[in-house]
């Protein structure tokens, strides 16, 4: 990354609200369970499925954290009456990690037995990684209790090879991505290609163990590399997927889609929409460029 880009990147907290949110309109699909309703819909009638988030994160109020218990719980009443191809994702902290991991545990648990009501899933996200031991220690007592639950492993974290060995033998369901939050060179590798061979390597691994895996990334190389993969050990369509970010690169998933393989688009929605959207521009600094300029009236 250039000093150019690490310079925007920093500068982003500055940007106003407003201008933030119209870039924003991109990444979120609105503030509203409608407005996640209708972009469901739409990505249906492309072809896909959907992970839907309800945006927050961070949560320090227990009380806060179980009005979003509420929130998931009511969400799944929503998708079983619009019948919509769609589960759930869910972010630890906002259900109470940072409070307690036994709070969080039981968050979940709550949640994922209403989608289990469904015969739906709950996919557990993961976060920076602080929290990677208690969120995989959640994800395996409810793995173990109930089922419809899966979780996600980061590929630039030194450790993702030895956590997959160790969650192999629950038959585990894998979102697998490269990862987003900004780690200290001791655990996470730096290097671009590093990442991306090791994103090939964990995913072979998952594979080749029997997990089912959402190959998670916008990477050109690594989807036609997912694609290479599942072509040489012979998988049926239905044991694996790709996903997407909803807003980003809307043609490469088309040509996933076009290619006969299944894809999920995560579509977030929620009035927290703005440390999100700051999120995503920060991994994509030619976006946030136009963020500044556009803050500068300097135009495109």
């Amino acid at each position: 990354m250039s000093f150019f880009d690490r310079l925007v990147i920093h500068g982003l907290p500055l940007v106003p609200k407003f201008i933030v949110g119209t870039v924003a309109k991109r990444y979120v699909a609105g503030e509203t369970v409608a407005d996640a309703v209708a972009t469901i819909r739409t990505l249906m009638n492309e072809g896909a499925m959907a992970t839907v988030d309800v945006l927050g994160e961070s949560v320090e109020d227990p009380e806060k954290a179980e009005s979003f218990v509420r929130q998931y719980v009511s969400l799944f009443d929503t998708i079983d009456q619009e019948r919509l191809d769609s589960n759930v994702s869910v972010k630890p902290t906002m259900l109470g990690l940072a409070i307690d991991p036994e709070l969080c545990y039981r968050n979940i648990r709550t949640i994922v037995e209403r989608a289990a009501a469904s015969d739906s899933f709950v996919r557990i996200d993961m976060e920076d990684h602080t929290t990677t031991d208690d969120t995989l220690e959640i994800y395996r007592r409810i793995k173990e209790e109930i089922g419809h639950v899966g979780v996600v492993l980061q590929a630039y974290l030194h450790r993702t090879p030895d956590d997959i060995g160790g969650l192999l033998p629950l038959n585990p369901n894998i979102r697998l991505c490269k990862g987003i939050y900004r780690e200290p060179r001791a655990i996470a590798w730096k290097a671009f290609e590093t990442v991306r061979e090791n994103f090939v390597y964990s995913l072979e691994k998952l594979l080749a163990g029997g997990a089912y895996v959402g190959i998670a990334t916008h990477d050109t190389h690594l989807v036609w590399a997912g694609m290479a993969l599942v072509d040489r050990l012979g998988l049926d369509r239905e044991s694996y997927e790709f996903q997407m970010l909803y807003g980003v690169d809307p043609q490469l998933r088309k040509i996933i889609i076009d290619r006969g393989h299944r894809l999920r688009v995560y579509v977030p929605f929620g009035r927290d929409w703005y440390p999100y959207s700051i999120r995503r521009l920060r991994e994509n600094p030619t976006v946030a460029k136009h963020v500044m300029r556009a803050m500068l009236g300097m135009g495109p």
